[in-house]
């Protein structure tokens, strides 16, 4: 029997992927792993790095509110102080980052006596309380006796049984707080001298105020409108070889002013 040869074979084909081209792309692939395994291992440090900030920024004691660091200025004998401090000790331990500032200038500025207030805050426990006090501008008699004491908002500062220095006495009808403001808002305008000068200040109506001045003289001044002409008006009558003798300024039309 005749056993066939071999069928012949053709060249012999390499492998396609080569050991060392095998090895290299195995290396990229871990590489690629430990520098996901890197950024991932960032990412969470960053993470807790910035939770710990935010702790100890937020919620730890590090920055905490002191009341015994607070500064307070600018109060005066009508603001109700020991109210201020307590409003800022409520806030006792509150880190500063996280202290509403605002919310705070608000109840402040519902202290009996406070006018205006700003807050800053002092690093790393204090703040700055910067109060802008309420001024008597004019006393108001009351029905029982003694004095009420405005400013020139309106707002009571006080009660007194007698009218304080310089301070000038405001008669107006009870119940017409819009005659009242006119009143309070010539005294407002008033320059420093001139107010200096005011004894009393009366009105009937919106339009009709009166000055009267601690020289016994009286001023028709009008409206609320135009002070500061009036004034200039005033004080040039007053200053003229023809004011001795007169008693009565009406400056109401500037303009064209009366003397009597």
């Amino acid at each position: 029997m005749v056993v066939p040869p071999p069928p012949a074979r053709g060249p012999r084909q390499p492998p396609v992927v080569s050991p060392r081209s095998a090895a290299r792309f195995a290396e990229r692939v871990r590489l690629r792993r430990t520098l996901a395994r890197r950024k991932v291992a960032a990412l969470v440090g960053g993470v807790v790095a910035l939770a710990a900030v935010a702790w100890v920024l937020l919620w730890s004691p590090v920055l905490a509110l002191d009341p015994a660091r607070v500064r307070v200025t600018g109060a005066s004998t009508v603001v109700a102080v020991d109210q201020v401090d307590a409003v800022v000790a409520a806030r006792s331990g509150v880190p500063l980052p996280r202290l509403d500032t605002v919310a705070l200038r608000d109840e402040l500025l519902d202290v009996p006596g406070v006018r205006e207030v700003r807050v800053l805050r002092l690093w790393p426990h204090g703040l700055a309380v910067e109060l802008v006090a309420r001024q008597p501008a004019a006393a108001v008699p009351e029905a029982d006796g003694g004095f009420v004491l405005l400013d020139t908002d309106g707002v009571q500062v006080g009660r007194v049984d007698d009218v304080p220095d310089g301070l000038p006495v405001v008669d107006v009808p009870v119940g017409r707080p819009r005659v009242l403001a006119a009143v309070l808002r010539v005294l407002e305008g008033l320059p420093a001298d001139l107010l200096a000068q005011v004894a009393d200040v009366s009105a009937g109506t919106e339009d009709t105020v009166r000055l009267g001045l601690r020289d016994g003289v009286a001023v028709e001044w009008g409206s609320a409108d135009g002070t500061a002409l009036k004034a200039a008006v005033l004080a040039t009558l007053r200053a003229s070889a023809d004011a001795a003798g007169v008693t009565v300024y009406d400056v109401s039309a500037p303009t064209m002013p009366i003397t009597r």
